[in-house]
């Protein structure tokens, strides 16, 4: 049975993420401080850990640096890491930390399913669902009707 820590100061937030991924087979575990997730990563490694990028005074940048470093002691082993950003441009961060996934809220569970399973199955998830749409410039595109009727 594979477990997950949701780790989150908001309890809706821990909560949403359970109801969406906890099932047959998965088992979620919540934590509500940076702390605890560290602690809990060092006495019984997850099979992932999903965290909260905004967290009382350890958030998830600082919680995926600190797992990061703890595996490069070779303390723990490595824990794939999904973490919950709440903008775009946050995406930055988690690149930095390590992270092997993201996703931006506002969550649904479908795409919180698919990240779970994708973290769980070995691989990665990266949400580009909120990317800024490409504009294409001097497009030949035919001119919308009634365009230039003057």
């Amino acid at each position: 049975m594979a477990r997950t820590l949701v780790a989150s100061d908001a309890p809706s937030v821990r909560r949403e993420v359970a109801s969406a991924t906890e099932g047959p087979g998965v088992e979620v575990v919540e934590a509500v401080s940076g702390e605890d997730v560290v602690r809990t990563v060092l006495e019984d490694p997850p099979d992932l850990v999903v965290v909260d990028m905004q967290m009382g005074n350890m958030g998830g940048m600082a919680i995926c640096l600190e797992l990061r470093l703890e595996e490069s002691y070779l303390d723990v082993p490595h824990v794939p890491v999904l973490m919950l950003l709440d903008r775009r441009p946050d995406v930055f961060l988690a690149r930095r930390a390590g992270a092997e996934g993201w996703l931006v809220k506002p969550l649904d569970p479908l795409r919180l399913r698919r990240a779970t399973r994708a973290l769980l199955d070995g691989g990665t998830y990266f949400d580009e669902s909120y990317q800024p749409v490409p504009v294409l410039v001097g497009s030949s595109r035919p001119p919308l009707p009634g365009a230039g009727d003057a």
